[in-house]
């Protein structure tokens, strides 16, 4: 890892694959409800921030591998950050959906 890495943000495709590829694994998206009828990676679950402590209720096993998106990849990090404060041991912020080079729905 070089000096500039830390400022890098993280690469959503990369991290959609790794979501692909870890059994067990649960895409969320954590933009709005609106933005997430407009088009989401398929197979994704929304939680938006606001609601963020509804994960318990979405993924009750706090042990469960979380990757976690939104639109440029500052809100997925706020939703991590207090995913984490809720106990959960494996999430992982993939970035913005901006930077997505799949198919939505």
């Amino acid at each position: 890892m070089g000096l500039l890495d830390i400022f890098k943000s993280p690469d959503i495709n990369q991290g959609v694959e790794e979501w692909k590829n870890t059994e067990g694994g649960v895409l969320i998206d954590v933009r709005n409800a609106g933005e997430y009828k407009e088009g989401h990676i398929p197979g994704s679950k929304n939680v938006p921030l606001k609601e963020v402590d509804a994960i318990l209720e979405v993924v009750p096993d706090k042990k469960t591998p979380l990757f976690v998106h939104c639109l440029s990849g500052v809100r997925s990090s706020q939703a991590v950050a207090r995913m984490v404060e809720l106990g959960y041991t494996n999430v992982k912020n993939i970035g913005g959906i901006g930077a997505y080079k799949g198919i939505t729905e």
